[in-house]
């Protein structure tokens, strides 16, 4: 009896094979923004974003549309310029910064693979930032209704990054690991790496010295947990319950620090970096967990957005107590 799944030889990134401009991860982006604008538009439609504002002005379609264009042309320049400075360790785009935004590689069509979550984060931030000062809008209102929005459309990210096949995770004797065909062949020489492929009953050929062991797939973790699950605890939850604007960016943010900090214990760290804090000597082995202390890049920059989000809080909840004395 196999004890876990191979990855679906039927996928490929490309939507159609042998075309390498249509990919499906950046057809997943476009259901991503889709999915966004529809629940933006629907607070909007619905009176609670005129209402935050306290304003009395209308929102107009204009509005919205130039509010996410700004927004989303952020993001994606955020997220691409940390890909490239912060996760690519060959210095190339350090050294030839004109490269993060060319999208051929030795002369072939490469697209804009390497995104960065974190990037987009601070991009998207500042892209809104600039649209409501541009257009007098208070900033903690709009960003409220845009990361209730946000967390749905990301679904769709995880699951481009599930058909690209990147992004797995650490590998597993779960029933849930899948053998993902671009992972890292493990050497045989470690017992427990033996030992997982025994236990799953995967055959190990007579004389090999590397296996492909399963993979969580934690891209459709991060899909579930930090998409759908996030999106519905903030939109049924906290949406129409926020003492205060900012209340909601804030629980995203601190939302969205704490499962992603804990999925990325599944998920394997770029090999190239490899931790940027472990609890023993240095050069760990990424595939595998070996202590709760060993912290990704990931982890650090969520750490970060829980500590942001979390005195955000505090001091925005002390300066309206102080406010309503």
């Amino acid at each position: 009896m196999f004890l876990f799944m191979q990855y679906p030889s039927w996928i490929t990134p490309e939507i159609i094979p042998g075309f390498p401009l249509f990919r499906w991860y950046g057809l997943m982006y476009l259901f991503a923004f889709a999915t966004a604008y529809l629940l933006f538009r629907r607070q909007v439609r619905n009176g609670e974003l005129q209402a935050a504002e306290g304003l009395g002005r209308k929102v107009t379609d204009d509005d919205v549309i130039g509010f996410f264009t700004w927004g989303i042309f952020g993001l994606l320049i955020g997220a691409r310029i940390f890909a490239t400075l912060v996760y690519d360790t060959t210095g190339d785009y350090w050294h030839k910064p004109w490269l993060i935004f060319w999208p051929f590689k030795n002369g072939v069509w490469s697209g804009f693979q390497g995104m960065s979550y974190h990037g987009g984060f601070i991009g998207g931030l500042v892209g809104t930032a600039l649209w409501c000062l541009k257009n007098k809008r208070p900033l903690l209102a709009w960003t409220d209704a845009m990361t209730a929005s946000i967390p749905l459309g990301f679904t769709f990210g995880r699951i481009g990054n599930f058909l690209n096949g990147e992004l797995f995770g650490r590998a597993t004797a779960s029933p849930l690991g899948m053998v993902f065909p671009n992972a890292e062949l493990l050497p045989l020489s470690n017992p427990w790496i033996h030992d997982i492929a025994q236990k799953i009953g995967m055959a190990i050929p007579a004389g090999a010295r590397l296996i492909n062991l399963p993979r969580h797939p934690s891209q459709l973790y991060e899909a579930f947990f930090e998409g759908i699950a996030l999106w519905a605890v903030i939109w049924f939850v906290f949406r129409k319950r926020k003492p205060f604007n900012g209340f909601i960016t804030a629980i995203y943010t601190i939302g969205y620090g704490l499962v992603r900090f804990v999925i990325e214990y599944f998920r394997e760290p770029d090999a190239d970096i490899g931790y940027r804090i472990t609890a023993g000597a240095a050069g760990a082995p990424t595939y595998l967990n070996e202590s709760l202390l060993n912290f990704s890049t990931g982890q650090i920059l969520c750490f970060i957005m829980i500590a942001g989000g979390t005195l955000f809080l505090v001091v925005r909840g002390i300066r309206e107590r102080n406010v309503k004395r």
